[in-house]
């Protein structure tokens, strides 16, 4: 039985600024009068200032301390929660804002993208009976030696459905800049639809993929838990996207969404050794060094020898190569190759595991627009294929079209 608490979170595009974060102040103030007198309000910072953080770090040192950059970092989330507080009062309520250490989040001690061990929302749930409404510190958490963390990009949309999880709300509420969840990115494809739900591991699989609406992490804690997520804008009433378990598929719509990430890069490990265990040996160090790998193909071995490559963020392109090439070295391989002007678009749809052809539609659609498939990788509701970073814009419009994404019953 859930409580009638409702947990709302805004993105830093929602406080950018203070008429801004009055705007949000009087949106909460009607939820609080129509809705349930228990609130609780997840903050990131104001507009680019982690950003802005990170930049004035790195004037200091070229490379700054983990632990340090996550104590500034944490200051941004902090200014927005104090100034929000200070709107609600100015409106006749009682508020007050919590750090995500006084909001009881503990985390692992990964610095810059800590994950949360477990929730006391205890000091919560007292100012709560107070009848106050509670504004927390998004994206922060504490160490069990009491640092604090950060919890990596998206981390306010996890710190608001953690919460969410352990005072069972009956609602989470993230509010962003845009509407919900579209069928693909609106500003690439102007003609993208909005979706009215969709599943948990749809929604898990276009966030993976570089649909920036909902951090990933998020969206599981919501499926671990089957806590349904509400995305929708803080600029208009509109109603939203809902995330949850029980999805009412559109009738015949197969392919619910296309995403896009033009941040990628590859590795190639040319003459690689084909025995076993070399592929133990090439990830390894990555997992240790924290890398993600995400696509990976190895060639049909020959004469003993064979090619492998794999995709990384390209943020951890340089650190993946050195780490790379020291393997290569180690292992006999003969040449360690990058490349990191590459992006990946993917299809996305829990009925696609029960029809076949959505492959080879895929494939024609990008054959027709001249795109070249570098890679391709595929799970139970996903196809993803990586091309080249500035065909990316072309291949989004090439599927939503060849799915016909912008009608409701699509085939």
């Amino acid at each position: 039985m859930r409580s009638d608490i409702i947990v709302q979170k805004y993105g830093g595009s929602s406080v950018a600024d203070p008429e801004r974060i009055r705007n949000v102040a009087r949106r909460v103030s009607a939820a609080y009068e129509r809705r349930s007198p228990r609130i609780v309000v997840v903050v990131s910072a104001m507009g680019k200032t982690t950003d802005q953080l990170i930049a004035l770090a790195h004037q200091i040192t070229p490379h700054p301390d983990p632990r340090e950059l996550d104590l500034l970092l944490s200051t941004g989330e902090i200014v927005s929660i104090a100034l929000l507080a200070m709107a609600l009062r100015d409106l006749g309520h009682e508020a007050i804002s919590l750090t995500g250490y006084q909001a009881g989040i503990r985390t692992e001690s990964r610095y810059g993208a800590a994950r949360i061990l477990d929730v006391d929302p205890m000091r919560i749930r007292r100012e709560l009976e107070r009848g106050r409404i509670v504004i927390v510190a998004g994206f922060q958490g504490f160490t069990e030696e009491f640092d604090v963390t950060t919890l990596g990009r998206g981390g306010s949309d996890t710190t608001a459905v953690a919460l969410a999880a352990a005072l069972e709300a009956s609602a989470c509420e993230i509010y962003t800049d845009v509407d919900g969840v579209f069928t693909a990115d609106p500003r690439i494809v102007p003609e993208a639809r909005q979706l009215q739900d969709i599943s948990y591991e749809e929604m898990l699989e276009l966030a993976s993929q570089g649909a920036k609406v909902m951090a990933a992490r998020a969206v599981e804690l919501g499926e671990l838990f089957d806590q349904p997520i509400l995305v929708a804008s803080s600029f208009s009433d509109r109603p939203g996207t809902l995330i949850h378990r029980g999805v009412s598929m559109e009738k015949g719509n197969k392919v619910r969404g296309i995403a896009h990430d033009v941040n990628v890069g590859k590795v190639t490990i040319v003459g690689v050794p084909d025995r076993p265990g070399i592929a133990a040996q090439v990830f390894g160090p990555l997992a240790e060094a924290g890398i993600s790998v995400d696509v990976i193909v190895q060639n049909t071995g020959q004469h003993g020898k064979t090619d492998l490559s794999y995709s990384v963020a390209k943020g951890d392109l340089s650190k993946a190569e050195a780490l790379t090439r020291e393997v290569a070295k180690a292992i006999g391989a003969e040449a360690v190759t990058t490349a990191g002007d590459l992006g990946k678009v993917s299809i996305v749809g829990s009925g696609m595991q029960s029809a076949p052809g959505y492959a080879a539609r895929m494939f024609e659609a990008l054959y027709r627009a001249g795109i070249n498939i570098e890679m391709i990788t595929t799970s139970e509701i996903r196809i993803t294929c990586i091309v080249a970073a500035d065909r990316v814009p072309d291949a989004v419009r090439s599927l939503h079209a060849a799915f016909e994404l912008e009608t409701r019953d699509n085939p």
